[in-house]
């Protein structure tokens, strides 16, 4: 039931092949393509290998063919589509009056060919009908390019007072793009189109803000819940579409961030918290694909049981559906961890957390959070090498989160299993001061792959921090999670964790994730430390953080980590812009090495120059000294706050 693609890849990339077939746009054409073929005899010639995939989004079963033939001699004899795979040098030999070729820019492969066609044949190949237009390339001269499909999806929702805000900046035209546009498709729960159009940024890092709200009124729209397809025309530097997520009500009790989807299908996704007490945990499914998810495609599993519950109902193309995680595991609690085999049917998908407090009464709407899982991977292994580079690599792979001031939120984390290989995890947990001074270093020994061990900062803070007001000084910092082999095991490079705040006033929560990396080593190790530019090590930061409509109040949360001991201090800055890309404002900031520091523009700028840059206003977090993790937010009054990971470009 799972899809067999080749979507992603730590070796080669992305395939952009599947990209190009499941495009919305192609996926509207695909139909009357194949009809076209449907009263002929096919055959089908299949030099690149890519048939497979193809029939897997595109079924061709109901096609009469004549035979499958394949150029490389290492191929025949395979059995694919109920044919056996002959050489291509056998074409004169069938009966075809059409051989369907599969690939796109085919003008060279054809001309191969066109001596062996039958008599009378068509030679027809994915570029007579299944080809976007020429308006979507970047790149015209190689049409699987991988600018031409800097795609994405997002969680997109307006209905019932709920509402969605996407938001990034033009930073394609700071690779040297002239002129990007972002082609924007709106599916609805069914996955029928509710609207198509552009976005096109003024200028280069000109911010761009796209509002549920906005599209419901400009378009005529009922309310919808479903998801936004994003095509990036004309990009540079990245074929990944980044972008801020945040949702909220007309209530001000719902609000929460998430940010952009991985864009390519997985087998598997980890992260999703089993619910606690009084909370619905919703999986939302969303199929990425121009074709049905079938029934029994999906499931869900506790992290670490194979015993695998699946959904009993088809997703049709395109469309969302929630999916109640009580519905399949009725008996797993938090904080436990749920699995998703997803079979490559869905990128990221979010989970939406609702529960009330008791403060708000029994009959009072539900408070809202979302935020993703992560994807899983399977193409990894357990890797000594990581143990025995430890002494070289200082504290190695190393996840830093807040601990926010803990007189108002509580602050935990969960470490999450993210590869099939990881049966265990070697763990230590270690908790910083904003100056960099090291609070307490614990070995958590070694984690069962099922393991619920919530920490709890509460309970981790040397006594006389916990519950202390924001200060300078103490009760609050941040906290790293980093292999520790005291106890044995290997690890697999890929340590992710759950971390979930609880503002103790209100009631409200919020929930984000991520993984590990090495930070400000100058030694690299297997391409680490990251660079977005570039051979490793990354030494610098560029951040991006939206600033939220006033009388929302964003904050800010950096960290200065560090593998190995580095600069002393960070040389931060930190640049206001408005909606136009122009910078508004500019302040300087130094970070502890080790060490971290919560702030809000409102109170560095300013109230009045933070209101005169606008609705759309952003900063650009910029540091060529070192590497800093960066946590992005938004009170609500009293009532709600979010708070998630930022993302650099």
């Amino acid at each position: 039931m799972a899809l067999n693609l080749e979507t992603f890849s730590s070796r080669k990339g992305g395939n952009t092949f599947y990209k190009a077939i499941s495009h919305p746009l192609v996926a509207r054409d695909a139909e009357a393509f194949l009809e076209r073929l449907s009263n002929r005899k096919v055959a089908l010639y299949d030099p690149l290998d890519l048939l497979s995939t193809f029939h897997q989004i595109h079924d061709i079963s109901g096609l009469e063919i004549s035979g499958l033939f394949v150029q490389d001699l290492g191929d025949v004899g395979k059995t694919l589509c109920g044919q056996t795979t002959r050489p291509v040098t056998e074409l004169p030999r069938c009966d075809a009056d059409c051989v369907l070729l599969i690939a796109y820019d085919a003008d060279r492969l054809k001309e191969h060919i066109r001596h062996l066609l039958p008599e009378t044949a068509e030679l027809v190949s994915l570029d007579d009908g299944l080809r976007l237009p020429d308006g979507f390339l970047t790149d015209r001269n190689s049409y699987l390019a991988p600018l031409n499909f800097a795609t994405n999806f997002a969680f997109f929702r307006d209905d019932g007072g709920l509402h969605t805000r996407l938001t990034t900046t033009n930073y394609w035209s700071g690779y040297g793009a002239e002129a990007p546009q972002i082609w924007c498709c709106l599916f609805d729960q069914q996955g029928r189109v509710l609207a198509q159009w552009n976005e096109e940024p003024a200028d280069s890092y000109a911010a761009i803000a796209i509002e549920s709200e906005t599209v419901r009124e400009r378009f005529g729209l009922a309310g919808f819940t479903g998801q936004l397809f994003l095509h990036v025309i004309g990009s540079a530097g990245h074929d990944v579409v980044k972008y801020a997520l945040e949702t909220y009500g007309d209530l001000d009790n719902v609000l929460s961030a998430t940010h952009d989807a991985n864009a390519w299908p997985a087998d598997r996704y980890a992260g999703l918290p089993a619910p606690a007490a009084g909370e619905e945990v919703l999986l939302w499914v969303q199929n990425s694909h121009p074709c049905p998810i079938p029934a029994g495609a999906i499931g869900l599993s506790r992290m670490g049981d194979e015993r695998i519950v699946t959904l009993d109902e088809q997703v049709p193309a395109f469309a969302t559906l929630p999916l109640d995680t009580k519905r399949l595991l009725p008996e797993v609690r938090w904080p436990a961890q749920i699995e998703i085999h997803a079979g490559k049917h869905m990128v990221r998908p979010r989970y939406e957390v609702l529960w009330r407090v008791e403060a708000d009464g029994p009959k009072a709407p539900f408070r809202r959070r979302i935020a993703h899982p992560n994807v899983e991977r399977s193409d990894l292994t357990l890797d000594p090498a990581i143990r025995k580079a430890m002494p070289a690599l200082g504290k190695g792979y190393l996840l830093p989160a807040p601990i926010l001031p803990t007189k108002r939120y509580r602050s935990l984390a969960l470490a999450t299993p993210m590869s099939s290989a990881q049966t265990s995890l070697p763990l230590a947990v270690a908790l910083y001061d904003p100056q960099g001074k090291e609070l307490l270093r614990q070995p958590l020994g070694l984690l069962p792959r099922d393991h619920a061990l919530e920490l709890d900062m509460d309970a981790l803070l040397p006594d006389g921090l916990a519950g202390e007001e924001y200060s300078e000084s103490g009760g609050w910092g941040h906290m790293e999670l980093f292999y520790d082999f005291s106890d044995g095991g290997e690890a697999d490079g890929w340590l992710h964790a759950l971390f979930r705040y609880h503002d103790r006033q209100s009631g409200h929560a919020a929930d984000t994730s991520f993984g590990a990396h090495i930070f400000n080593s100058v030694i690299t190790f297997k391409g680490e430390p990251q660079s977005y530019a570039g051979h490793p090590p990354g030494l610098s930061t560029r951040l991006y953080l939206p600033v939220a409509p006033l009388p929302w109040r964003t904050f800010c949360h950096l960290i200065y980590p560090a593998s190995t001991p580095w600069h002393p201090h960070s040389q931060t800055t930190l640049t206001l812009h408005d909606g136009t890309g122009r910078p508004v404002a500019s302040e300087n900031l130094e970070i502890a090495c080790s060490g971290s520091r919560l702030w809000d523009p409102a109170t560095l700028y300013g109230s009045e120059t933070l209101e005169s840059a606008g609705p759309n206003a952003y900063v650009i977090i910029r540091d060529s000294s070192c590497r800093l993790f960066g946590y992005h937010g938004v009170e609500r009054g009293s009532d709600a706050f979010s708070l998630d990971h930022m993302f650099g470009f």
